[in-house]
This record gives C-alpha cells, sequence and structure tokens, in this order.
C-alpha cells in the first residue's frame, strides 16, 4: 500500500516546523485507507481497527490491521450511518445509533463478528441519539451524550450489558453536549469537550468525570483548548484529545488529561488538522484514522501515529 508519508520524511517535518511546537512525543504516517471517510466511528479488536459510518453515505466496513499496517475490507453496514458510536469488546464490534436518512438520530444497535462477517441487531438504544461517545468500564458499555433528531443535545447516559443484551439507565451528563471524546480510564468515564446543539461556534471546554461506583459526575480540569468533532484515547493513566474542529478551522491541538493529578498537558501537534476521525491504541501508540481536513464535510484517507515516546520535536 503507498503510504502518505514516509515515517522518517514525517518525522522530520515534525521536528521543523508548528507540528512539533509542544515538544513531547513524535508522530509518523502510515498507510492510507483504501477509502476517504468523515464523521466515522472507529474501534478496535485484536489488532485491528474497523473504521464504521461516513458522511457521505458510504457503508462499506474498513478494516485496518494495525501492526501489518495494511487495510481490508469487512462486510457492509447495513445501511448508510453517520455521527455513530463504537466500541470494541468480546471479540465483536458494538456500533450505537447515528444519524440516517440525513439528521434522523436512530436508536439501532448492531454487533459485528469479524469471524463470521456477520452483523447481528441489538437491542435498540433507550434514547435514540447521534454524535454521542461510548466506553467500556468493567465489561458494559457506556452511551453517553449526544443529539436527538434536530440536533438538540440530550444528557442521556445509558449503559449496555452484552452478555444480557439489556440497558440500564445511568446518571445523566452534566452539561449536554454532542460531538464530544468520552473514554474510559481508571474505572472511571471521562466526557471532554463538545459543542451545544450540533453547532460548532459554540464549542465547550467542559470535563466531566463519572464514577461508576458512586453513579455521579463531578467537574474536573476544564480542556485547555474547546474543539468538538475531536479523537480520543486513552493511553497510561491519561486521556488524550486530538484535533477537532470549529465552525472556522480545523484543530491540530493534541493535548492530554491527567486523570490521577486533575491535569493537562500539551504534546506534538498532529501533522494533518482533522476533525469526525477516530483513534485507537496499539502497543503503546495512538492511530488516528481518516477525517476530515477542513471543516464542515470533507473527508480523508489519512493515517497518522503517536508514540508519546517519540524524541522530543522542536522548532
Amino acid at each position: 500500500m503507498t503510504r502518505t508519508l514516509s515515517a522518517l520524511a514525517l518525522l522530520a517535518l515534525i521536528a521543523g516546523g508548528p507540528a512539533g511546537a509542544h515538544g513531547v512525543g513524535a508522530w509518523a504516517g502510515a498507510s492510507s485507507a483504501s477509502a476517504e471517510r468523515s464523521e466515522v466511528a472507529v474501534a478496535s479488536i485484536d489488532g485491528k481497527a474497523y473504521v464504521v459510518g461516513d458522511f457521505n453515505g458510504a457503508t462499506e466496513l474498513l478494516v485496518y490491521d494495525l501492526s501489518r499496517d495494511a487495510w481490508e475490507k469487512g462486510t457492509a453496514f447495513p445501511y448508510p450511518v453517520h455521527h455513530t458510536m463504537a466500541v470494541g469488546h468480546g471479540g465483536r464490534i458494538y456500533v450505537f445509533g447515528g444519524y440516517v436518512n440525513g439528521w434522523e438520530a436512530t436508536a439501532r444497535v448492531w454487533s459485528y463478528d469479524p469471524s463470521t462477517k456477520v452483523w447481528e441487531p441489538r437491542a435498540p438504544l433507550p434514547t435514540a441519539r447521534a454524535a454521542g461517545g461510548a466506553a467500556i468500564i468493567g465489561g458494559r458499555i457506556h452511551v453517553v451524550g449526544g443529539s436527538v433528531t434536530g440536533r438538540a443535545n440530550n444528557p442521556a447516559h445509558e449503559i449496555y450489558d452484552p452478555a444480557t443484551d439489556s440497558w440500564i439507565k445511568a446518571a445523566p451528563l452534566p452539561t449536554p453536549r454532542d460531538h464530544l471524546s468520552v473514554q474510559a480510564s481508571g474505572g472511571r468515564l471521562v466526557a471532554i469537550g463538545g459543542r451545544v446543539d450540533g453547532n460548532p461556534a459554540e464549542n465547550l471546554a467542559a470535563n466531566e468525570v463519572y464514577d461508576p461506583a458512586k453513579n455521579s459526575w463531578a467537574a474536573a480540569a476544564p480542556l485547555p483548548t474547546r474543539r468538538s468533532g475531536a479523537a480520543s484515547a486513552a493511553l497510561g493513566q491519561e486521556v488524550y484529545v486530538i484535533g477537532g474542529e470549529s465552525n472556522l478551522k480545523t484543530y491540530d491541538a493534541v493535548e492530554a488529561f491527567d486523570l490521577p493529578g486533575n491535569f493537562w498537558r500539551s504534546l506534538a501537534r498532529l501533522p494533518t488538522a482533522r476533525h469526525g476521525f477516530g483513534a485507537v491504541t496499539h502497543e503503546g501508540r495512538i492511530y488516528t484514522l481518516v477525517g476530515s481536513p477542513k471543516p464542515g464535510g470533507d473527508r480523508s484517507g489519512i493515517v497518522e501515529v503517536f508514540d508519546p515516546k517519540g524524541g522530543a520535536a522542536t522548532r
């Protein structure tokens, strides 16, 4: 597969340019996706990342082998969807909600078994919504926030148990928002950033942490760069928020939240500013997949990989 930019060339670019302004960690390029996508959900299991959905209506399932740096195709998703949410667990990919038929929020839930390449319907979301976040704690999947049909925010926090194919409700998100980043870290949920009622001109710095033992949320140190539509990943004791957009621009900011210490740090900038993309971790690195380099409905097949232990980049 042709690379968008060789690892050495990209590292050299970062070391000499604005992408290295914050200096910590290093970025490298990887093989471009076999098709361009944006407003996707990305989840990983067993060393592979799965790209689901597309703002422009593509249904083809893109599968990226993280160790081999190679792309393949899975069974197409049952219908066009965008702004959906996905989590990998127990050898399956679970996909929740999203927008269908334009901007209609759906409650439908699906699971995908890579061994059989079959999509199966699961118990629907209690609250139909899109552009929320999903993360797993203790074998149960938390689906948080997002928007209903018409793009109004909904604070729903609903927990799915794959073992019983059932849902329960949990404490709602204190700051309703969509296009937020949701990750699990240290047995807690972290919900970061996002926007109000689908409007990228109203980005938020909100950072709220959910403790499942108490079924309650608490405010934490705000996101330094207000943005929405970012990719995010949990690595070690930190949650990384990468890229994103406003109504005027896409962002290359990479900021990591230390949950135990309740503080943020800035890292080497994303080489290609973009939004509507996803991130997964593999062997201590963060892989960012596809997304739109421009605000709105553009798309790309870009793959860029962050090594938090990489050599410090300087201007």
